[in-house]
């Protein structure tokens, strides 16, 4: 995987693909991460770029190193700014699961007055299809529409975790509403996840807005919940 100068310091670059994989279970909890050569290998960078980029997540108290044993992962859960109840990936890998995400595509796309999301965005945003792997099988289809009008080639993007890359855009999400309903998966939908034709899955929709409440990021997620139910799960029902 390639890192690029352009996209900021490469340490932090390689820090949150490192961070995205622990929060994810792609570095399980307890598990030794692969060693700084394989590393420096794998990003095509020095030594010196990966020992800082793990030290970062040292000093942030996901990984803790030992000697003559390796890296550790000691943590594996984000702290939640908006609520005190878990992401539902965080609850899947806590139960042992493996999630991995993938990009298909990025696109900017022009929105004209009779389409419902140009209300939200005007006449052009970004559009970011991406699947989310549930032990390395398809298991939620995710399309994202961002009010962000890069000028840059969108070949040229890439993205590790959207959220980070929002906030790197001077995006900042203060309030999420989810919806949630039940359909027929669009035909691409039903393709990428393996689905029948018409499958009836569940469907979440989702407006991220900043502190004013401009609405700045919309979703729809369709989940393959015959892998595994959504589940969400809340603590201290006192605060």
């Amino acid at each position: 995987m390639n890192v690029m100068k352009r996209n900021g310091p490469l340490y932090l670059q390689i820090k949150e693909i490192l961070k995205d994989r622990i929060l994810h279970g792609e570095y399980a909890i307890h598990t030794i991460i692969p060693s700084e050569p394989q590393l420096e290998k794998e990003f095509h960078v020095s030594k010196i770029t990966i020992r800082n980029a793990i030290k970062e997540l040292v000093q942030e108290g996901y990984l803790e190193k030992r000697s003559g044993v390796g890296t550790k992962v000691i943590a594996n859960v984000a702290n939640a700014k908006l609520s005190k109840g878990k992401r539902f990936t965080e609850i899947l890998v806590e139960e042992g699961y493996h999630i991995t995400k993938k990009v298909i595509s990025i696109d900017s796309i022009n929105l004209s007055p009779k389409m419902p999301l140009y209300s939200y965005f005007g006449e052009k945003c970004l559009k970011v299809d991406r699947i989310y792997l549930l032990n390395h099988e398809p298991y939620i289809y995710f399309t994202h529409y961002i009010l962000l009008d890069l000028a840059v080639d969108t070949a040229d993007i890439q993205i590790n975790s959207l959220y980070r890359f929002l906030e790197e855009n001077n995006i900042r999400l203060e309030s999420f509403r989810d919806e949630f309903t039940i359909s027929a998966a669009p035909e691409h939908v039903s393709e990428i996840l393996n689905l029948e034709k018409d499958s009836i899955v569940l469907k979440r929709m989702r407006k991220s807005s900043d502190a004013k409440g401009k609405v700045l990021e919309y979703s729809e997620g369709y989940y393959h919940t015959s892998k595994h139910n959504y589940t969400v799960t809340y603590n201290d029902f006192n605060q």
